[in-house]
C-alpha cells in the first residue's frame, strides 16, 4: 500500500483516565477521562470512543461523497453521518470490544439511493475496512 499521509499522536499520563493525548503538529490536544458508566471519574476530558466516533463519522461521510460521485449521485452538502460507538465486555470474557452504529442523513435523496451510497461507502471507507470482521458496524438512515 502506498502511504499518502501519516498522522502522529501520543498519549501520556493515565491514558484514558486522567491522561492526555496530542498530535505532533498541535492541531489536536485533548485531556482524557473515563466516563462514569465505565467506572471512571466522568471528568471533563474526552475519551477514545468519542475520538473514534468523530474520526469514523468524518471518514464515512467522505467515503459517501466519493461513492456518490462514482455512482453519479449528487450528495447534498447538508448530508451528515453520526457515529455511536459502544464499549463493552466481549462475549469471550477476554477483554473489551466496540460496536458502531453509523446513521446517515441526506436531504433530497431517496432511501434506496442513500442505502446504495452507504453500502458503497462501507466498502471504500478505511475505517470500515479496518474494522471489518473485528467489530459490528450497523448502517442506518436518519
Amino acid at each position: 500500500m502506498e502511504i499518502l499521509y501519516t498522522a502522529h499522536a501520543t498519549a501520556s499520563g493515565g491514558g484514558r483516565e486522567d491522561g492526555h493525548s496530542k498530535t505532533d503538529d498541535g492541531k489536536l490536544d485533548v485531556k482524557l477521562s473515563t466516563p462514569k458508566e465505565m467506572g471512571g471519574s466522568g471528568g471533563d476530558g474526552t475519551n477514545p470512543e468519542q475520538l473514534f466516533a468523530t474520526g469514523y463519522s468524518a471518514c464515512f461521510l467522505g467515503a459517501m461523497r466519493f461513492a456518490a460521485g462514482k455512482a453519479k449521485v449528487d450528495l447534498p452538502k447538508e448530508a451528515t453521518v453520526s457515529a455511536d460507538v459502544g464499549f463493552g465486555k466481549r462475549d469471550d470474557g477476554e477483554g473489551f470490544g466496540l460496536k458502531v452504529i453509523l446513521t446517515a442523513s441526506a436531504p433530497g435523496i431517496d432511501a434506496e439511493t442513500l442505502k446504495d451510497v452507504m453500502d458503497r461507502a462501507h466498502i471504500v471507507c478505511p475505517y470500515s475496512h479496518a474494522t471489518r470482521g473485528n467489530i459490528e458496524v450497523e448502517l442506518r438512515q436518519a
